[in-house]
């Protein structure tokens, strides 16, 4: 496990891929139980996750682990503009040298929005048998026009209003977290970008969670899921839920994680 130390501290940081990034870990290390390892949002950070991390690790019994990517929270700031593919580059050059890095022995992938592509994207494209499962909140696997509305008006918001200034409570550089992410997604090209390729190649159960009223992406990214995945699918559509079932539904979100979970470590271990 090299010098990696399972810690809540955020203030320790593990290299990857020429970054250093913020962690935080919650429950039993990776030598006592499985790891959920949460991957953020196209704006999160180990802080934004807020208690739901504490909570997820008692509930479950599970070790959680929660990263800033580069250019969010206290890690190293990314390198802009970021590629279009930036979110591919995640999966298979930066992700698999943080597992390693972190000495995680059975893991889940929990992503949520961009997280959850990332999520997606690793266990489609790379061969690593410690990935037991994916969890996925409101997952992109394609643009869609309203969506890309919403990040338009995510825009406007930031260089008209308050938005920088309370941004930057949880990312050290709030400019370069927000338009490495807004850019990417506002750019002409952008338009295009579709994973959905990915999917024919996930080869572990999936739970899928989505708020019924998601700004950012419709049910059509859940439908992608049910319509090409081999692996057992379990979906979760949450009523008065906009894009964050974890923060907007945190019961029901808690709740369907940890059987899922559950079952899961029950399959592992018969």
């Amino acid at each position: 496990m090299s010098d990696f130390i399972w810690s809540e501290d955020p203030v320790i940081q593990l290299k990857s891929n020429g970054k250093s990034l913020e962690y935080s870990c919650f429950g039993p290390s990776p030598d006592q139980a499985p790891t959920i390892l949460l991957l953020h949002e196209g704006l999160g950070c180990v802080a934004l996750w807020r208690d739901f991390p504490a909570k997820l690790a008692k509930a479950s019994g599970f070790g959680v682990m929660a990263y800033s990517r580069a250019g969010y929270g206290q890690s190293d700031p990314a390198d802009l503009p970021r590629p279009l593919d930036y979110m591919t580059r995640e999966a298979v050059d930066s992700l698999p040298q943080l597992i390693a890095a972190a000495g995680l022995q059975q893991i889940i992938l929990l992503g949520h929005s961009d997280g959850a592509s990332i999520a997606a994207i690793y266990a489609g494209s790379v061969e690593d048998h410690r990935v037991r499962g994916l969890i996925l909140m409101a997952p992109h696997f394609f643009t869609e026009v309203m969506g890309l509305a919403s990040i338009a008006e995510a825009k406007v918001a930031y260089e008209n209003t308050n938005l920088s200034a309370r941004m930057s409570k949880y990312h050290n550089n709030p400019d370069n977290a927000f338009y490495g992410w807004n850019d990417s997604w506002l750019h002409a090209d952008f338009k295009e970008w579709n994973i959905t390729d990915v999917i024919d190649y996930i080869r572990v159960p999936v739970l899928a969670i989505q708020g019924r009223e998601d700004q950012y992406g419709t049910t059509a990214q859940i439908e992608a899921l049910k319509a090409q995945l081999y692996a057992p699918l379990e979906t979760v559509l949450l009523e008065d839920c906009r894009h964050s079932p974890f923060l907007e539904q945190p019961d029901l979100t808690l709740r369907s994680i940890t059987k899922f979970c559950t079952r899961l470590h029950a399959i592992d271990t018969a």
